[in-house]
C-alpha cells in the first residue's frame, strides 16, 4: 500500500538526513484536506527538533527525498509544517482497476446488528410515478446497496397508499366517463390511465366550484359542497363498508396502477423485499384513534373529525 511506502520512506529520510530513528508508526500521515491540493499529508513538525531547521525547510528536504525514492509521487507542496504529497494519475487508475476486479470490492463482511428497514417509493394508486418518485426510488435503492456493502442486512419496503378520497376521485371519474376503457383498449400504461381519470375529476370538480362561487358561496364552502366531492366521499364510505361493486372497481383500477408501477420499477432496476398496502393497515390506525377517543387523548368536533390538542407541546 502507498501509505506504508510513505511511512517507511519518511522514516528512512529522517534517518538519512538527520541521523535520527523514527518508527513508521509514530509518523503522522493523513489524507490531504479537500481545499488543499494533494492526496496525502505528512506532518513534519516533530522532525524539526532533529533537523534544527524551520518546518518549511524540513518539509522540503523530506519531500525531495521521498520524490526521488517513490516513483508514484508526482509533486509535493509545503504549507508550514505540512508536506502535501500528490500522486500520479496512473497510480489511481491502476489502483481502481486492480481493486474493482475483486468480487468483494467496496464491501464489508456482514455485521451482527439488527436489520435496517429502508422505505422508498410509496406511491398513490391514483396517478403514475412522477419525477419526485424517480428521485425517491433511486436514492432509496442506492442507499440500500451502500448499506448492504457495509455489511448491513437491509429490508427494502414499499408502502403503497391505495385507499382514501384521492383514490375515489379517480374511481368516480371512471364511473362517469370511463365507458369500459382499459389499458389494453387505450394503449396506455395502467398507472397513466388511472392518472387520466384523476385529472378528469379535478377538471370537472373545479368547474363545479367556479359555478357555485359565482352564485355567492365562498370558495372554501364551495370546495366542500361541490356535488363531485360529495359523491367521492360517498364512494369512500361505500368502500369502507365493503360494498361489493365499489370494491370490485377499486380492485380493478388498483391492479392497473400496480402493473404500471411494476413496469417502471423494472425499467429503473428497483426492487423491494416487502410491499405493504394502506388498505390492509389502516384499520389498525383506526382502532388506535378510537382508543384515543375513549381515553380522552383525542376529541371529536361537531363535523365528526377527530383532533388532538397539542397546544401544550407548542403546536395547535
Amino acid at each position: 500500500m502507498i501509505e506504508q511506502q510513505l511511512l517507511l520512506q519518511t522514516s528512512e529520510a529522517v534517518r538519512s538526513l538527520y541521523g535520527k530513528t523514527v518508527e513508521p508508526g509514530a509518523i503522522g500521515l493523513e489524507k490531504t484536506k479537500r481545499e488543499i491540493e494533494g492526496d496525502f499529508t505528512i506532518i513534519v513538525f516533530p522532525f524539526t527538533k532533529f533537523s534544527r531547521k524551520s518546518p518549511e525547510i524540513t518539509a522540503n528536504e523530506i519531500g525531495l527525498r521521498l520524490k526521488s525514492k517513490i516513483s508514484e509521487i508526482k509533486s509535493f507542496s509545503v504549507i508550514k509544517g505540512f508536506l502535501n504529497i500528490s500522486l500520479h494519475d496512473h497510480f489511481w487508475i491502476e489502483f481502481v482497476k486492480v481493486f474493482s476486479e475483486r468480487n468483494e470490492f467496496g464491501e464489508r463482511s456482514p455485521n451482527e446488528k439488527g436489520p435496517v428497514v429502508l422505505e422508498y417509493s410509496s406511491p398513490n394508486t391514483n396517478k403514475p410515478l412522477h419525477l419526485g418518485h424517480i428521485r425517491n426510488n433511486l436514492l432509496g435503492f442506492s442507499l440500500s446497496r451502500i448499506l448492504e456493502a457495509n455489511g448491513n442486512q437491509v429490508i427494502r419496503v414499499n408502502l403503497v397508499n391505495d385507499r382514501g378520497i384521492h383514490i375515489c376521485k379517480s374511481m368516480l371519474a371512471y364511473i362517469r366517463w370511463g365507458n369500459g376503457e382499459t389499458p389494453g383498449s387505450s394503449g396506455m400504461k395502467g398507472d397513466h390511465l388511472i392518472g387520466k381519470y384523476y385529472v378528469l375529476f379535478e377538471k370537472h370538480y373545479r368547474e363545479e366550484i367556479r359555478d357555485i362561487v359565482s352564485k355567492g358561496m365562498t370558495e372554501e364552502e364551495a370546495m366542500k359542497q361541490a356535488p363531485m366531492i360529495l359523491e367521492a366521499q360517498d364512494l369512500l364510505r361505500k368502500w369502507e363498508a365493503m360494498d361489493s361493486e365499489t370494491v370490485e372497481l377499486w380492485s380493478k383500477m388498483n391492479g392497473w396502477a400496480y402493473e404500471g408501477f411494476d413496469e417502471t420499477y423494472r425499467r429503473l432496476g428497483i426492487v423491494f423485499d416487502r410491499i405493504y398496502y394502506e388498505s390492509k393497515t389502516y384499520l389498525l390506525g383506526k382502532q388506535l384513534v378510537l382508543e384515543g377517543l375513549e381515553n380522552g387523548k383525542l376529541f371529536r368536533k361537531d363535523d365528526g373529525s377527530v383532533w388532538a390538542d397539542l397546544t401544550d407541546e407548542g403546536l395547535d
